[in-house]
């Protein structure tokens, strides 16, 4: 079976500097798991690599889609299956690299994408219908084909009633089935999977944050987010609400002080930091490497190429 790298991370963490590194000692190829530097003209904010750091690796799913497009992980997980097979199709080692955890499990999970569960007319009728008769309403339909469901959700809880109901119209199966099916070969990927996550003492990577966003204003941020906006890009667009765009945005709306923006940005990058942590800790099979476990960078990255040739 090939082998699939994955080095991931919270932001600021030193992904980037690592994986380039390994890269160029098992002959790799990156593929980028992060939101926001899949979209163009979206740099300093999103700390996108540059041609230079890139030291001669290619990098795949970079400046991939415009900032006014939606883009979804199933998108993300076909473009990333099919950079994957060109890597192995070259007797390269694809590594799949970033902080965003649901775009790095759309690819390392057995999940199905497919639209068999979603019907959009059923979901629009259901919504009219609680508009018309009550949340009260939409709840007692589950009654009767998903007593879980109905005992598990609240009326108010509409979105989630409403999902229930139309899994059930669609495959026949309560929403509980239906996911225990999702969930049974979650595993079972075509890949041997190498994963780690890197992580370091929070103190200094809540320092590295702060700075990393002083850095950003330093290089140009504002100046990056007012081109974005003459160029027709608005808060309303997915990519403009990414943490950094909106809070300048904001600013520039005339909502908030700098000062207030630059607050926001460093705390809203720390918190998603304590997210992404979160999120890597629940798959098993990744290895941590805490960073204050090793004297200097070399010796984590002798460890990771090791690790992938040996075990």
């Amino acid at each position: 079976m090939n082998k699939l790298v994955i080095i991931a991370g919270p932001t600021a963490v030193g992904k980037t500097n690592i994986s380039i590194k390994v890269a160029k000692k098992i002959h790799g190829e990156i593929i980028s798991a992060d939101s926001m530097q899949i979209y163009k003209y979206m740099d300093i904010g999103s700390a996108k690599i540059t041609h230079e750091e890139m030291q001669g690796v290619p990098h795949y799913m970079i400046d991939e889609v415009e900032p006014s497009e939606e883009f979804s992980v199933a998108e993300f997980k076909n473009k990333a299956e099919e950079y994957i097979q060109e890597s192995y199709s070259k007797d390269k080692v694809p590594m799949i690299v970033g902080g965003t955890g649901l775009y790095i499990n759309s690819v390392i999970y057995n999940y199905n994408f497919t639209n068999t569960d979603k019907d959009e007319e059923y979901r629009e009728y259901l919504n009219a219908l609680a508009e018309e008769k009550g949340k009260e309403y939409i709840h007692s339909m589950l009654k009767e084909i998903d007593m879980d469901s109905w005992e598990r959700l609240f009326p108010n809880d509409l979105k989630r009633v409403v999902r229930a109901l139309e899994v059930f119209k669609s495959t026949g199966k309560t929403i509980g089935e239906f996911t225990k099916e999702q969930e049974k070969n979650l595993y079972d990927i075509p890949y041997d999977l190498k994963y780690y996550v890197l992580n370091m003492n929070r103190e200094e990577l809540y320092d590295r944050i702060n700075r990393r966003v002083d850095i950003m204003f330093e290089k140009g941020l504002m100046d990056e987010v007012i081109k974005l906006r003459n160029m027709g890009y608005n808060s309303n667009m997915q990519s403009m609400k990414g943490i950094g765009y909106k809070e300048i945005l904001y600013y520039l709306e005339g909502n908030i002080s700098l000062d207030e923006a630059i607050y926001l940005i460093k705390k809203g990058s720390r918190n998603y930091a304590k997210r992404q942590l979160t999120w890597f800790r629940k798959d098993p099979r990744a290895i941590w490497i805490n960073k204050e476990d090793f004297k200097n960078e070399e010796e984590i990255i002798n460890f990771i190429i090791n690790d992938i040739k040996n075990r």
